[in-house]
């Protein structure tokens, strides 16, 4: 989302709601994050980033799509260290290769991080692979994660308060 497409209100509201988001993860990483998974946050956030670098531009919306490796991160890390590696991600996107903005850097990571970490997560993902792991059962919870994911962000995007 770029900074063109939302308030400084709106901006400001999801970037205090980002950074709650976020201290809470620092705070619950200290407790659940083995050491052994450091090198790979770093690994898999490099991989997410070249991945989200290829943008696609959505005719008159003003906006790009691109892949979003949420999902990924979350599988892989957890939740709390995912949305920690996807804030980094978004963070370095936006400040140095202007993608997204840093007025709408909450927005993202809520649309990126939050929606795909804390609920696609846990309440899809983690249901469906809860009856035992198949190849067929990861794709299919992850491909439904990440379509919930994607519509929960598509439609916080589009409520009346983001001007």
């Amino acid at each position: 989302m770029a900074d063109a497409l939302i308030s400084p209100a709106v901006g400001g509201t999801m970037m205090a709601a980002a950074a709650c988001v976020g201290a809470y993860s620092i705070k619950r990483i200290k407790y659940d994050l083995d050491e052994k998974k450091i090198p790979l946050m770093g690994v898999m956030g490099a991989f997410v980033f070249a991945a989200q670098m290829i943008n696609f531009a959505i005719p008159g919306t003003g906006s790009s799509g691109h892949i979003g490796g949420g999902i990924l991160l979350a599988i892989l890390l957890g939740p709390y260290a995912g949305f920690l590696a996807m804030a980094s991600v978004l963070l370095i996107q936006a400040l140095f290769f202007g993608d997204g903005g840093l007025l709408a850097y909450g927005c993202n990571l809520i649309n990126l991080g939050f929606f795909t970490c804390f609920i696609a997560y846990p309440l899809i993902y983690k249901r469906f692979m809860k009856n035992g792991v198949t190849s067929k059962r990861i794709f299919r919870a992850t491909m439904i994660s990440v379509v919930v994911a994607l519509q929960m962000g598509a439609f916080i995007s589009h409520l009346p308060f983001e001007s």
